[in-house]
């Protein structure tokens, strides 16, 4: 196994746990390891730090995996780490009422980017690394003996997978193809995935329970959904008794597959409007013919990938909570997300309240969402916290 040896001055994060090390803190390398291939990380002592997948290419060099010497990175390291991983998330699927969740979570799971979510009888990965590349018969081998699944479809198509030099990936990797449409239960809701051809692993179960708490405030009540996708929040305030849901989204595809989840789900399609958009504009457009809604929820892709694209995507975020929030009702609700990690909590309050400030609206902040237990937040990795909303009162 290859040596690294780390800069000295650099071993905080390392001693806390950090699963990172990037380049710049990487001294020398004793020899020349493959990427993805795994290394032993020591100070600038000779002391042993940590085993870790190493990439010459990344600007994360290493990605940590264990800090015990004693302890092998073998074979069966990444089978027991496989193994809770899947058990953890168990009782989530017991009563049959959800079929579908996240299995494994990348650092958050001790596997640095290995994406593993359940649809029903298939599994979805998503393989961000060159050291889990390299892993990934093993991987595969322990998810069938656990899980026995009909198929694995490997959806690798992040573009972040250049920077460790992997080439993008949608094909099969153990058993059968899934079909165009699988379907899946959350919270005794159906819902028909595209696993090929949908956006990320083909579902977006980290808004479960939100979308729950979201529409036990929509009964009775008229709802916008922006960035409707294939309709969690529209499926579950319908289900909830609300008055009527107008789903916004620019994908033609996501529109036809809402459009399918209604009719799976026996819902009043008399009650449902789809809107095939861009949102800002729509926002736009439907403030100009004086619509007025009591729920509104605003659930837009990520505005912000790194701290550098911040201050954009504050001003982003801003501008369309600010055109959300002209839509409402005095006293309406407005559920507001955003999925981007360099966003954190407080500073989307204060996006909030600008927004609030621009749109001449006062605002109160009654719930605080956040994501649910099958995306754990590791106390060492605390940027593995991306997803955050607000339910806000909005007068």
């Amino acid at each position: 196994m290859v040596d690294v040896i780390l800069k000295k001055g650099k071993e905080k994060a390392v001693l806390q746990r950090h699963p990172w090390l990037f380049s710049g803190a990487i001294e020398r390398v004793k020899g020349k390891p493959a990427n993805g291939d795994i290394v032993k990380l020591l100070n600038d002592k000779g002391d042993f730090m940590a085993y870790g997948f190493y990439n010459d290419q990344s600007r994360v060099a290493l990605r940590l995996l264990e800090w015990d010497e004693s302890v092998g990175i073998e074979e069966n390291w990444f089978r027991k780490k496989v193994a809770v991983a899947v058990s953890s998330r168990s009782h989530l699927l017991e009563n049959g009422a959800t079929n579908t969740c996240r299995l494994i979570f990348s650092e958050a799971d001790y596997l640095p980017g290995l994406i593993v979510d359940k649809y029903a009888d298939f599994l979805a990965v998503q393989v961000l690394t060159s050291g889990i590349e390299k892993m990934m018969p093993v991987i595969i081998d322990e998810l069938q003996k656990l899980l026995k699944p009909k198929g694995i479809f490997d959806k690798s198509d992040a573009s972040s997978r250049s920077h460790e030099g992997l080439e993008t990936i949608n094909q099969v990797l153990a058993g059968a193809h899934p079909p165009e449409i699988v379907k899946v239960m959350e919270n005794n809701i159906a819902y028909g995935i595209n696993i090929a051809e949908g956006q990320k692993s083909g579902f977006y179960c980290d808004q479960r329970d939100n979308r729950h708490i979201t529409a036990m405030h929509a009964k009775g009540k008229k709802v916008l959904d922006c960035f409707s996708y294939t309709g969690g929040f529209t499926l579950n305030c319908l289900k909830n008794g609300a008055a009527s849901v107008t789903s916004v989204d620019s994908s033609a595809l996501a529109i036809e597959t809402l459009k399918g989840n209604v009719k799976l789900n026996n819902l009043d399609a008399s009650k449902h409007t789809v809107i095939q958009s861009d949102v800002n504009k729509q926002l736009r457009a439907l403030r100009e013919q004086g619509e007025k809604f009591d729920v509104l929820v605003l659930d837009p892709p990520k505005y912000a990938p790194s701290r550098s694209a911040l201050a954009k995507a504050s001003r982003a975020y801003k501008d369309l909570n600010r055109l959300g929030m002209l839509l409402l009702n005095n006293g309406g609700l407005l559920a507001t997300f955003s999925c981007s990690g360099a966003m954190d909590i407080d500073t989307f309050k204060q996006v909030l309240a600008w927004a609030a400030l621009d749109a001449g609206k006062e605002v109160q902040f009654i719930y605080q969402f956040c994501q649910p237990e099958d995306h754990p937040v590791r106390a060492s990795f605390p940027e593995g916290e991306y997803l955050k909303g607000l339910l806000c009162r909005v007068y």
